[in-house]
């Protein structure tokens, strides 16, 4: 049985809180007010509040249960738990953090809304071909008020500002979008520190029982649920969505990391009371290794998010380069007289060029390129190659040494990094990096040889000195906007896999100079690691160094 302190709390009453906006819209350095937006950043608050006033023994499995208002709070855009002096804990205490469904429900409303507005111009109409097999599907769904958020079309495969997100990011049919929607809470929220002692004047809103206490309350609806959770996660606890149901699944919430916790009717059927998430569930944090195969397989688990942790945090250390003008693009339709057309020819077709081949052309030979994104190389023409300052031929390491923080598209990658965390991952930090990722995209194409306006882009000349002086003011601005959402990600992904892995699996790992081979080996890397670009080549995992 779960042992823990006993608290009581005054009942809960409405409270303002003001959170000063901080997310900022790239290329316009404005804030962005919204009243309509409360984030999940409210629970985080009024739940860190709440576990200020818990006991701090480690040896305790603390649990609780916030009973959260519908409170009209002060508009703010984002508010974050890294806002706090002393936000998370470095030693993890189980416990149980019940969010009321009310609560939950609608952050995950508001999550959904959010990503459709960034979504919406690049989502096909529900009467196109490529929608045919959902259409029957969403007119079912229109009949349910609770699924009115789920409503999603495929993503315009010809759009050029979007695109990139079926291509790249493997955000393919209705599915691509649906996933994005789906709403998450933020794992830090396990990590909160108990002992910040500022906030504990600030406690409203909050009630926190026991479990002996709660079942001394039969009216107190949660009791069973939070016995039953704490009996399901073996006493490790997690993040409770209260009521979630199995039609919740897949399409408002995760269904990947989900756990159902349920109990039997006095008749003997199952009852499910809601959905717990905790990542060292879901990873077997806690189980005993039996074998080296056992080690390995966690050892590949581990490796590629260790690979983008150290990404992040090697991009926030670089220095940024703003002289490439974008020229990525330029490279990959380069063609001199003699060459062979280049392979990357096939890609926008439906687009018409704004400029002519030979402008092409000079414009890529004027001072060469200056690109320092690994994943572009391969798709520059061959006869671009040798005019790479940074290698007509890289491998995957490289990237360590070269990605930096003004790159666009390392901004674009933002979004590929962060779907590596779902479903632990905070939906507004989603919701930025898609933000961000979106932004880069739309300056990637109009500085491009392509005339994207009838898409909404505008055009970025750099072909001319006036054009190249925009690009590097919007590369600036949006650098500047990536910046922090970068670094929030970058601390996401630490504390996940604090959370999901032992700590001795994790020696050696967050590695930050890897360059080679031989010191990446240690102590797994996948084989793509050792894979080389080339203009024209193949995929890094077809084209692997020694095979």
């Amino acid at each position: 049985m779960v042992d823990s302190e006993v608290f009581s709390h005054q009942k809960p009453h409405h409270t303002q809180l003001l959170c000063e906006g901080t997310h900022k819209h790239t290329r316009r350095k404005r804030f962005e007010i919204s009243s309509s937006f409360t984030s999940f950043a409210t629970t985080l608050l009024f739940l860190f509040f709440t576990l200020s006033l818990l006991d701090t023994s480690i040896n305790k499995s603390i649990v609780f249960t916030a009973a959260l208002h519908q409170n009209h709070l002060s508009s703010y855009q984002h508010c974050s738990l890294s806002m706090m002096s002393s936000p998370i804990s470095k030693i993890y205490v189980p416990k149980l953090i019940t969010i009321a469904e009310s609560k939950w429900r609608s952050d995950a409303v508001k999550h959904s809304q959010r990503i459709r507005g960034l979504l919406e111009p690049g989502l096909t109409p529900i009467d196109s071909q490529i929608n045919s097999g959902i259409r029957q599907q969403i007119g079912r769904q229109l009949k349910n008020q609770q699924m009115a958020c789920q409503q999603w079309t495929a993503l315009d495969g010809k759009n050029p500002i979007y695109n990139f997100l079926i291509e790249y990011y493997g955000l393919k049919g209705a599915k691509g979008p649906r996933r994005l929607s789906r709403w998450s809470p933020d794992p830090k929220l396990l990590l909160i520190n108990n002992d910040n002692s500022e906030l504990k004047s600030l406690i409203k809103g909050i009630q926190v029982q026991s479990i002996e206490n709660i079942k001394k309350i039969p009216s107190y609806d949660t009791d069973e649920a939070s016995i039953a959770a704490m009996e399901i996660s073996q006493g490790q606890g997690g993040i409770f969505l209260k009521n979630a149901s199995e039609e919740d699944l897949g399409g408002t919430i995760n269904l990947r990391g989900a756990i159902p916790v349920t109990t039997s009717s006095p008749e003997g059927s199952e009852i499910i009371h809601g959905m717990l998430y905790n990542p060292a569930l879901f990873y077997n944090k806690h189980k005993p290794i039996q074998s080296s195969e056992e080690r390995e397989k966690l050892l590949k688990t581990i490796a590629p998010f260790d690979w983008y942790n150290s990404i992040l945090q090697n991009t926030l250390d670089s220095e940024p380069i703003f002289h490439c003008h974008g020229l990525h693009e330029w490279a990959m339709q380069y063609h001199p007289e003699g060459a062979p057309p280049p392979p990357s020819a096939k890609y926008q077709t439906h687009l018409p060029k704004r400029v002519s081949r030979e402008i092409i052309n000079s414009t890529v030979e004027r001072r060469g390129i200056s690109c320092t994104h690994v994943d572009a190389l391969r798709f520059f023409a061959p006869a671009a190659g040798p005019l790479n300052h940074h290698g007509s031929s890289l491998v995957r390491t490289d990237q360590l040494r070269l990605e930096q923080k003004g790159c666009v598209h390392a901004h674009m990658d933002l979004l590929k990094i962060a779907l590596k965390l779902q479903p632990f991952l905070d939906s507004d930090l989603l919701c930025d990096v898609l933000d961000v990722s979106l932004s880069a995209r739309k300056l990637d194409v109009e500085a491009s040889p392509y005339d994207v306006t009838a898409y909404g882009g505008g055009v970025v000349p750099v072909e001319t000195e006036e054009g190249r002086k925009l690009y590097r003011e919007r590369q600036m601005e949006l650098m500047e906007s990536a910046e922090p959402v970068r670094r929030r990600l970058l601390d996401a992904y630490q504390v996940f896999m604090q959370l999901s892995f032992d700590e001795k699996l994790l020696k050696g790992h967050f590695s930050r100079q890897v360059s080679t081979i031989d010191s990446i080996g240690k102590p797994y890397a996948a084989p793509e690691r050792f894979a080389r670009a080339e203009p024209g080549g193949l995929p890094w995992r077809k084209n692997i160094i020694g095979t």
